[in-house]
């Protein structure tokens, strides 16, 4: 892999969301209202003609008020969305940690859950296999793992979510979070690995509400706007730009 191309590539990026304006009561009325033509819409961009590069190795965090649209940036990133114009080049394999716990099914249990996120992830049973004893360790989760997730917390719905992604170093990491959920002490050992990934040449991408925590983790800060681009540039510089206004 050329260390000299950049890992991600975000060329004039756009996401249109449309915006129901007329009251439904019910899912029928919508699409009878839809069929109809009759249905009225609003056009809400989350992300305006954004441009980004990230070098390998680099930590950037997305920094932002609410709906400045971090996470859709995230998401189109990922490949969970995919933005209504513009392109996204990707050199790399993510482990994707937006929605933890979104792939899995609540009524399986914890040990079913593993080996069908690793399935999603792209993991065969084998791998499964010889990594669900270090999955579990880490998520600290054995005496649940045969309780359907249904009956889980949320955090450890997140333990287990964080645990199965991280469980082979990708390229790329893609944190939206996540953080936030669970206790001090599990928090504190998400950030270790995440760090020992980040050691080994992971592209860090990072959002995260505290200021503390971004600037422990990234060098790097992109301030979106209402779905532009502010600043991108040292952390630091970043935060006080922001907090500034």
């Amino acid at each position: 892999m050329n260390q000299d191309v950049p890992i991600i590539e975000v060329k004039n990026v756009s996401m249109r969301f449309n915006l129901a304006t007329e009251r439904t009561d019910t899912i029928k009325e919508y699409f009878v209202k839809l069929l109809k033509g009759q249905l009225m819409f609003n056009e809400f961009y989350a992300l305006k003609n954004v441009n980004l590069t990230v070098n390998r190795g680099e930590a950037v965090a997305l920094i932002g008020a609410n709906g400045s649209g971090k996470s859709t940036l995230l998401k189109c990133i990922a490949g969970v969305l995919y933005p209504t114009t513009g392109s996204i080049a990707v050199r790399g394999s993510i482990a994707p940690l937006i929605e933890l716990g979104a792939g899995f099914d609540p009524d399986l249990t914890a040990r079913e859950n593993i080996y069908l996120n690793g399935a999603v992830l792209g993991h065969d049973r084998k791998f499964m296999d010889a990594h669900f004893k270090s999955i579990v360790d880490f998520a600290e989760l054995w005496d649940f793992i045969d309780v359907p997730v249904k009956n889980f917390s949320s955090g450890m719905v997140a333990r287990l979510g964080f645990a199965i992604a991280t469980e082979v170093s990708a390229d790329i990491l893609v944190v939206d979070e996540i953080l936030a959920v669970g206790d001090f002490r599990f928090q504190e050992k998400c950030r270790a690995r995440m760090s020992d990934m980040m050691k080994g040449g992971t592209t860090l991408l990072f959002v995260s509400h505290s200021e503390a925590q971004v600037k422990e983790l990234c060098q790097k800060a992109v301030w979106l706007e209402k779905g532009k681009i502010r600043l991108f540039g040292n952390v630091n510089q970043a935060y006080d730009m922001y907090e500034k206004g």
